[in-house]
């Protein structure tokens, strides 16, 4: 549409040029040094002589020059009629052909148990499209699709659309349970939103048993009529295996469970100590004191933090592990880093980004061991303002390894002993929570959102059983570490912006108001004051909302849906700010270990120090780093889906000992078939709607309730509630209650 308005500006210029009086026939050579048009866009004007003559409004006289056509006024008004309706007729068709153009679109088929499913659409063409069971053309979950959208639209309902076209197939792979017959076998997903089993031809069994978890690769997708057919790849083991049940979710999910050959040969040719030649052109701390908080468990630490004041001005250190020291651009290393993205944190296992010979041994910050590092050295004031930085090369030396339990314990004097053990750092710990605090308060200033769910734990015995799962909540070391990366973060992500250079930013856009709108309508209700508009959110009322939900019943179910409504945060190569944090500058910079975008933007700042960034790294950085922001955040998606699958299964599991018992929860979501509990272990449970035998419940989806049509009976968010475990599958990740009174 904007080439034809373009084309038509420009028609309408020559012309006008041509009917001019003081116009004296011309050469389009002549036209084009008169339109002062570049040599290289001429062919641009003469296309537009040719549709001028083809039109009729111009001709070629005896000498080659184009003059204007002579016509009597009536002759000339009827012309321009007849050319407005022809080019009515011709915008009207145009308009047609888009229209039914823009009904096929194209996106990412996403299955559901029940049947039907849903096509993932880009964030430009809008929400996504609910496909009914018969509609779905063959799909499968993950599968590229297109698809046709239905004429009718009615406010206030999901488009709806059928699939006319599967563009490529999302899963090649498939983990299962093996069901061996006579003579041929089927696999039965362990993805509930992949439908189908798929048959396997006995020459394609590769030594599996029944029951056993296998790796099934798809040969042929099947039909309406005509099972899908695979064979075997690999055996997992038995289901009662220690492992095997984690180890297939990681499986499903495409998680890679072992590093390729050339990559761990790569990684035992790193030296594992330094030498003086390693510390050349950086500046040396390894005198300033500086320690590590942690978990108990943590093996990859990445970054250490030292403090000291003078009057009211405190020196904040946060070191970070130089890992690009060690993983050079585009190496075998490198590339497999990029291509994991993340290190994915499972209830039994981590699976690394980078091999152990790294993330455990010279790229961790370990106690008592010369280390390298990128610092980012802060000045912060007495009300929290860093006045001023700078970010170094440096060579480091540890302290000591701490951990969250016993800083909390030295900051709340809870044990004398693990106080004297650390006697020389408990005047830095204490400075550390006197600027954590100022740091937070000067956060939660400009809006903030803190959300602050506890973490669910759980603990397994030897043979991988859950015994315990209960919430982890922060604590004040735990901040003094999150205020102070987020600090560092902000601080090297407001320098690169300023400076214009290409980087990777950590971003997270401001919520869809259309989503947001009838939360805010249900927060309203529930008598919180909200400054309800179709204007954008500010990050400051949201806190607000928050802060007045504090302490009641209805604050975790309600923080939820808030978060829910929100978008998801992303890495990206604009520096668009961080809604949540209300941060104007953002980025991931303090665990390269761990996270490929904090390696990517090392290396950038690394150049930049050592005035290395020319324009040719310029142009370098701005052709791959596009892509480096978009495959982070998908393989953080896909580590994020493992770690929630992996702990919904032990939850599952775990409740499978307690069929019967009975427990208080908390009705933490309501929907048209029942109401979902949460308990306070952050197992969450569904009370089935056909288990509530004494009515017909009615679901009001504006309210979030579900009523009794006789005994008025209702069941709300927020509601404390008795429920009985009646059903645990580990398989499906479900857990199911009924009421105990």
């Amino acid at each position: 549409m904007k080439k034809n308005q373009q084309t038509k500006k420009r028609k309408k210029i020559v012309y006008d040029l041509i009917c001019c009086k003081e116009y004296q026939p011309m050469r389009a050579k002549e036209l084009a040094v008169l339109l002062q048009v570049p040599a290289g866009k001429r062919e641009e004007l003469h296309k537009i002589l040719d549709m001028l003559l083809e039109e009729g409004k111009i001709t070629i006289n005896k000498r080659g020059r184009y003059e204007a056509v002579r016509i009597s006024s009536g002759e000339q008004e009827k012309g321009r009629k007849d050319r407005q309706k022809q080019e009515n007729r011709k915008e009207k068709k145009e308009e047609k052909n888009r229209k039914k153009k823009d009904r096929y679109l194209t996106g990412t088929f996403i299955g559901h148990p029940r049947g039907f499913g849903f096509v993932e659409l880009s964030e430009e063409e809008g929400e996504d499209v609910y496909i009914p069971e018969e509609e779905t053309g063959g799909a499968f979950h993950g599968d590229q699709v297109q698809i046709l959208l239905k004429k009718e639209e009615r406010p206030g309902k999901r488009r709806e659309g059928r699939v006319v076209k599967i563009l490529e197939r999302g899963l090649q792979e498939i983990v299962g349970t093996f069901q061996e017959s006579s003579g041929f076998g089927f696999v039965v997903p362990d993805n509930q939103r992949f439908l189908r089993d798929i048959f396997i031809q006995k020459e394609n069994f590769l030594g599996a048993r029944d029951q056993d978890k296998v790796v099934v690769q798809i040969r042929d997708y099947g039909t309406s009529k005509r099972s899908p057919e695979g064979k075997i790849v690999e055996v997992l083991g038995s289901p009662g295996e220690k492992g095997i049940d984690v180890l297939s979710v990681a499986r499903s999910c495409g998680l890679p469970m072992e590093f390729p050959e050339r990559v761990l040969n790569q990684a035992e040719k790193i030296r594992e100590t330094l030498n003086e030649g390693d510390f050349y052109g950086r500046l040396d701390l390894r005198d300033v004191t500086m320690v590590t908080i942690d978990g108990e468990d943590a093996k990859d630490l990445d970054d250490a933090v030292s403090l000291t004041k003078e009057g009211n001005l405190f020196h904040l250190g946060v070191h970070i592990a130089d890992v690009s020291n060690y993983v050079q651009y585009s190496s075998a290393l490198d590339r497999e880093a990029l291509r994991r993205g993340t290190s994915v944190y499972l209830v039994d296992r981590v699976i690394p980004m980078l091999p152990k010979k790294l993330s455990n041994g010279i790229c961790s910050l370990n106690a008592g061991e010369d280390r390298l590092a990128l610092s980012c050295l802060m000045d912060i004031d007495e009300k929290g303002r860093v006045v001023s930085h700078g970010i170094a090369e440096t060579v480091i030396h540890v302290n000591e390894r701490m951990t969250y339990t016993d800083v909390k314990k030295i900051l709340k004097k809870e044990d004398p002993e693990v106080t004297r053990r650390y006697q020389e750092l408990v005047p830095m710990f204490f400075q550390m929570e006197e600027l954590s605090a100022l740091l937070r308060k000067r956060r939660k200033k400009r809006g903030s959102i803190d959300f602050d769910f506890p973490e669910t734990k759980v603990e397994l015995d030897e043979d991988g059983k859950p015994v315990r799962i209960y919430p982890y909540e922060q604590n004040v070391a735990t901040r003094i570490i999150e205020d102070f990366m987020l600090a560092a973060n902000e601080t090297v992500a407001q320098e690169y912006a300023q400076a214009g250079l290409p980087f990777v930013y950590r971003t997270h856009e401001n919520p869809d108001m259309e989503k947001m709108e009838p939360v805010l309508e249900m927060v309203h209700r529930a008598g919180v004051k909200v400054k309800k508009s179709k204007e954008e959110i500010q990050p400051k009322e949201i806190q607000k909302i928050l802060k007045e939900l504090e302490g009641t019943q209805s604050e975790p179910f309600f923080s939820r849906l808030i978060l829910r409504s929100m978008k998801q945060a992303k890495y990206t190569t604009q520096c668009t700010g961080h809604f949540g944090l209300a941060a104007r500058y953002y980025c991931h910079f303090t665990s390269p270990i761990r996270r490929y975008p904090d390696l990517q933007i090392h290396r950038i700042i690394k150049e930049n120090l050592r005035g290395k960034m020319t324009e040719a790294k310029i142009r370098h950085y701005e052709e791959i780093l596009d892509q480096v922001a978009l495959q982070s955040s998908t393989m953080e998606r896909r580590a994020q889906e493992a770690e929630r699958e992996t702990v919904k299964m032990k939850k599952a599991e775990y409740m499978e000992n307690h069929i019967g018992e009975v427990f208080e929860g908390v009705i933490s979501g309501v929907t048209d078939w029942g109401f979902y509990v949460e308990l306070p272990n952050t197992v969450e449970g569904l009370v089935h709607v056909n288990a509530l035998t004494d009515d017909y419940y009615i679901y009001d989806p504006a309210r979030y309730t579900l009523t009794g049509e006789k005994n008025k009976r209702s069941f709300a968010m927020g509601q404390t509630v008795t429920v009985r475990v009646s059903e645990a599958d580990p398989r499906e990740r479900s857990v199911d209650f009924v009421l105990a009174e």
